[in-house]
């Protein structure tokens, strides 16, 4: 067995499944790594107070990895480790970007500024995503009067996942990745935060800064484009049955699917043999 002394879950479509819970079974196995004395902690796209709850299940006691990395919190004591957020400046474009009338109508985008969401009008996309995350978002109008700070991250939702594609496609064309981390955590998702940004950095600190640990001693398991980085940093390196092919080819082993508690499959092969 290899001498994993942390390992690192992504929630939606990783532990997480359709019924918005994490699964019985995986948390069994968590709860048997975790008597093992591995460290267990969330890395996740979903906003610090949408992935609360997560972490009490998991009774995890190290910092919360949300918007992708870009902020990294501890629960217990509310310390603040990490906060990399978007230059407004790049915001204000992708507002505009995002307005163009040929695609305006079919677009939600979501602001995130100080754990609030805020969006321009209420959508059904936004009824839908403000339900599963359990959050209120709050209709402002034009999204560029909020930019007297910094967001946290801009997320783009839309039904149409061909646009999505395209207008990921479009904005790697404009943007270098030293100016934007952009990325796909589900179809409908595009979303765009610092480019110091991604899931691995953020694992990378966790293991490295705050644990003393090297990159041999972490397990990561993830099932989306978001999860790459910290799918190739870690030592073990699991993508879900349900990733996309691009995330697969990367990963060291492949799980079940999300809903049968594939996680938990991962766990036993890796950290309870």
């Amino acid at each position: 067995m290899a001498d994993i002394q942390l390992l690192v879950v992504d929630l939606d479509g990783t532990v997480v499944g359709r019924s918005n819970q994490i699964e019985p079974i995986v948390i069994q196995a968590i709860r048997a790594a975790q008597q093992r004395g591995i460290r267990v902690a969330i890395a996740t796209g979903r906003m610090f107070r949408s992935a609360l709850r997560f972490h009490h299940d998991l009774t995890s006691d190290l910092p919360l990895m949300v918007y992708q990395g870009a902020l990294i919190k501890d629960p217990a004591t509310a310390h603040v480790h990490r906060h990399w957020a978007v230059s407004k400046d790049y915001v204000r474009q992708l507002l505009d970007f995002f307005e163009q009338p040929e695609h305006r109508d079919q677009l939600s985008v979501h602001l995130y500024i100080e754990d609030e969401l805020y969006v321009r009008e209420l959508t059904e996309e936004t009824a839908r995503y403000a339900e599963r995350s359990h959050v209120e978002p709050t209709p402002v109008g034009d999204l560029r009067n909020m930019l007297s700070v910094d967001p946290t991250k801009v997320l783009v939702q839309s039904q149409n996942v061909d646009l999505i594609n395209q207008l990921l496609a479009a904005l790697r064309q404009r943007y270098r990745p030293t100016e934007l981390y952009l990325t796909k955590s589900v179809d409908i998702f595009l979303e765009a935060a610092n480019p110091l940004v991604n899931k691995g950095a953020a694992v990378q600190y966790l293991a490295e800064e705050i644990l003393g640990l090297q990159p041999a001693q972490v397990m990561a398991i993830g099932d989306n484009f978001n999860d790459l980085e910290m799918i190739q940093y870690a030592g073990i390196g699991v993508a879900m049955g349900n990733a996309p092919d691009g995330v697969k080819a990367i990963a060291n082993w492949i799980a079940p699917e999300v809903e049968v508690g594939g996680a938990a499959a991962a766990i036993e092969e890796f950290l309870l043999k």
